[in-house]
């Protein structure tokens, strides 16, 4: 299974080299043979050495250039990080992200053979339109994108579900991850207010090959938790 945390624009870059201490230390002793995947704020960014695999958040697509607030490839290289995070809701609804600007990314990151997280998901009026416009809109975040590119792993993230302590039925969730795993057999995970007393429940669903947490892994105590109930179904 792939267990990923997203902590976005959270922790410093001391308290970041602390949690990931933490985290290869709590990975090793237990054997973990997860994987497991850690998106560091951008001034957190760094080199790690251990079983942890450190992700960008956010990239352009560029090796480096006059593209003020960004960065490229070239501060990615300096770290040796080959994922990235690509299409977070928060990046489509919040900062303006189009679908177009989200391909461009994805091909740039993809002809560098990155591992690429691509996210995917509809907010609360597409969800309450009925089935067959949320799969719709769904839908179209897949265009323009290699679903059957070997290093990407897709993450199903409902966006009316993010942040609020909100959770689709496990139900709900198995049935579109169902309908998702028909569009691209990649490694399909689950987001969206994941924490510790439902992702062990998560984790058993049929189509469901992981999660990405987002608040509740700042606390690493959690995450390592939910480390461990995936280490412990996959027995």
């Amino acid at each position: 299974m792939i267990i990923a945390a997203n902590l976005k624009t959270n922790l410093t870059r001391k308290t970041t080299l602390d949690y990931l201490g933490e985290l290869n230390s709590f990975i090793q002793k237990n054997h973990i043979s997860q994987e497991v995947l850690v998106f560091p704020a951008m001034s957190s960014l760094n080199s790690c050495d251990g079983d942890v695999i450190l992700g960008a958040q956010n990239a352009y697509a560029t090796k480096n250039g006059a593209f003020t607030g960004e960065i490229g490839l070239e501060q990615l290289e300096e770290f040796s990080i080959k994922t990235i995070l690509i299409g977070h809701s928060e990046r489509r609804h919040i900062l303006g992200e189009t679908q177009e600007e989200i391909v461009k990314k994805f091909n740039y990151y993809k002809k560098l053979g990155f591992k690429i997280v691509y996210c995917v998901g509809e907010p609360l009026e597409k969800r309450e339109a009925g089935k067959e416009e949320m799969m719709q809109y769904i839908s179209s975040q897949y265009k323009g994108i290699d679903t059957m590119y070997e290093n990407l792993i897709i993450a199903y993230e409902p966006v009316w579900a993010i942040g609020t302590g909100l959770t689709p039925t496990l139900v709900d969730i198995e049935n579109i991850h169902t309908d998702l795993k028909a569009k691209s057999s990649a490694p399909l995970l689950y987001g969206g207010s994941v924490k510790v007393t439902n992702a062990k429940e998560v984790l058993t669903l049929k189509n469901v090959d992981g999660i990405l947490v987002g608040s509740a892994a700042l606390y690493v105590e959690h995450f390592c938790t939910m480390i461990s109930y995936a280490q412990d179904l996959s027995q």
